[in-house]
């Protein structure tokens, strides 16, 4: 019966619209086959079979939305360089609106490059150039989210901590959301936790939640996450989920209720892209009218079926159907 409630959450997705401001990349794969060590040096050689682009980031958050059916709107700030025309020719195949997207002149389109041997990641290239936006793009990137706020169901925050996510544009938008009845969910990084006070729900991993709860040992057992839940949600005024790999998921919410989620991924190959997975899925399903704890559930299906994948994925509204009716 549990299922079947939330099969019938799956099927509202359609049609629900959801804007994700944070920090955009790009993920380039170079897929080869390794097969000597290098005369030059001691390395591998990689033999390159092929080469393919991705949303990453907080790009990927709405790769996500756009494939489990719903509308995605995606605002932050890229390069003005051939990077960004890559990304925006695939979030547009993704049918994601990029009027939000700002071009920055003053730095790249971060992009990460993987070069993947037999399915392994050998080696990580990053172009970018940390540090806040100016004053007039963040201006620009509220401007829009304030004229587009009474179309869209909720707000999710890509927080990588790459520049995008502000003080003064998180007080801004929170109070935006909040006076305007709309959910708004945030991917944290510890070094911003002040920024997210009265969010309606963060989604910090383990290793985040212990950081930000500043919490000395850092155990995993049920006992320590929910002394660091409890300390986060009574500190941000927020509901909070605690992802924890294998562990599954942690649920505190603001009346009291603390919920433990065991993990659905039967096998993991590859962690790439799965908190991205798991909040575009959970605000969706929030959107959707799902509780907390049913949203929880549903998020937790869908890291499942990521985590079995290689490289930065999705997934498909028909995948996590088969995975929750599969239970």
């Amino acid at each position: 019966m549990a299922n079947e409630n939330l099969l019938k959450i799956l099927g509202k997705f359609r049609g629900k619209k959801i804007m994700v401001l944070g920090d955009i990349m790009l993920d380039k794969f170079i897929w080869g086959e390794v097969n000597r060590i290098s005369p030059e040096a001691p390395v591998q050689v990689v033999a390159v079979t092929k080469e393919n682009f991705v949303p990453g980031g907080a790009a990927n958050v709405s790769n996500n939305i756009a494939s489990l059916g719903a509308g995605a709107v995606m605002t932050g700030i890229v390069g003005n360089d051939n990077a960004k025309d890559e990304l925006v020719m695939e979030l547009e195949k993704k049918k994601v609106d990029v009027s939000g997207m700002f071009v920055d002149r003053e730095r790249p389109t971060i992009q990460k490059v993987r070069v993947i041997g037999r399915s392994q990641q050998l080696l990580r290239f990053d172009y970018e150039k940390k540090g806040y936006l100016d004053a007039h793009i963040e201006d620009q990137i509220f401007a829009f989210i304030e004229s587009r706020i009474d179309e869209i169901d909720a707000v999710i925050v890509s927080d990588y901590a790459k520049g995008t996510v502000t003080k003064g544009l998180m007080e801004n938008l929170i109070e935006l959301c909040n006076s305007k009845g709309k959910i708004i969910v945030i991917d944290p990084k510890p070094q911003h936790r002040d920024f997210y006070r009265g969010a309606t729900l963060i989604t910090p991993n383990h290793t985040e939640a212990h950081q930000m709860a500043n919490f000395f040992e850092e155990n995993n057992n049920n006992e320590e996450i929910e002394g660091m839940g409890k300390k986060l949600m009574e500190y941000l005024g927020s509901n909070v989920l605690i992802t924890r790999g294998e562990k599954g998921m942690s649920l505190f919410e603001k009346n009291g209720k603390v919920t433990h989620i065991p993990t659905f991924a039967k096998e993991v190959y590859d962690i790439v892209g799965a908190g991205d997975t798991s909040v575009a899925t959970l605000t969706l399903a929030l959107a959707a009218g799902a509780s907390f704890r049913e949203a929880a559930m549903i998020a937790n299906y869908a890291a499942g079926i990521v985590v079995a994948k290689i490289g930065t994925a999705t997934a498909s509204i028909d995948e996590l159907k088969k995975s929750i009716e599969d239970g």
